[in-house]
């Protein structure tokens, strides 16, 4: 796979040492009726900018949710305490960049709350983001609970050594809930779409974003993707081959 000219660079003039990993989640958000993937233009004031995403970002020190599923730890690698802040920060962040919200109310174990685009939302929203408000206080608050799940460990990527930031990123797949939409809300995107995971030629990517649209395009079948068995312990970062041409190649 080949590189952008900017990491192609980067790649070049790498020295070392590799800057550390930081823990990341973000989320793959499918349409159940289409199974078009929903992704952000990165602004070009972010990191990574002008390339395609999907929500997520950085694990936070208050990301330590009450969790449903009880084996978080085995299915992502790491140990307990550090798994629920990613399960966390995967929920977070959903609700952050995109406006859409895995919970339900706590005595209502089979349901996900339905409409989060009001103005209170909102102010919720916004606190979260500002760090005025957690996502466990958040959920507390209105009587809901993590609907973690509704998460599918998909991946786990780690940023190649030569990148200045460094993420150690689990990567979910999630099904948008019922009377919720996407919106751009975060003030960190440029745009947002709706695309089909076989047909993204066009768009700039990074390597771990269009494997795993290139992934879920061999599906046909929502329920084929849900009941699919993944490897999110085992950490894939990518190997970058300098050419002779003065490019790279990214291999995995």
């Amino acid at each position: 796979m080949s590189l952008p000219p900017a990491m192609v660079q980067r790649a070049r003039e790498f020295t070392g040492p590799p800057a550390p990993a930081r823990p990341a989640a973000t989320v793959v958000l499918l349409n159940p009726e289409n199974l078009q993937v929903y992704v952000l233009k990165r602004a070009s004031t972010m990191v990574f900018a002008g390339v395609h995403a999907f929500p997520g970002g950085r694990v936070d020190p208050g990301d330590h949710p009450e969790t449903i599923r009880l084996d978080w730890a085995q299915r992502l690698g790491v140990p307990d305490e550090q798994a629920r802040a990613v399960v966390g920060a995967a929920v977070r962040e959903l609700f952050e960049e995109a406006g859409v919200l895995l919970a339900g109310p706590v005595h209502e174990p089979d349901r996900t709350v339905a409409d989060v685009s009001g103005p209170g939302w909102e102010a919720d929203r916004v606190a979260l983001v500002n760090r005025e408000l957690s996502l466990h206080e958040l959920l507390t608050r209105r009587g809901l609970r993590l609907r973690d799940d509704l998460l599918l460990p998909w991946a786990r990527w780690i940023t190649p050594e030569f990148e200045p930031k460094r993420f150690d990123t689990w990567f979910f797949v999630a099904l948008l809930p019922e009377a919720q939409s996407a919106r751009d809300v975060s003030g960190e995107a440029e745009g947002t779409a709706w695309v089909d995971p076989g047909d993204v030629g066009g768009l700039t990517m990074l390597p771990p974003t269009r494997v795993t649209l290139g992934e879920l395009g061999s599906y046909r079948k929502i329920d084929e993707v849900m009941a699919a068995q993944r490897d999110a312990a085992v950490p894939i970062m990518p190997r970058v081959e300098l050419t002779a041409d003065g490019g790279a190649v990214a291999t995995f």
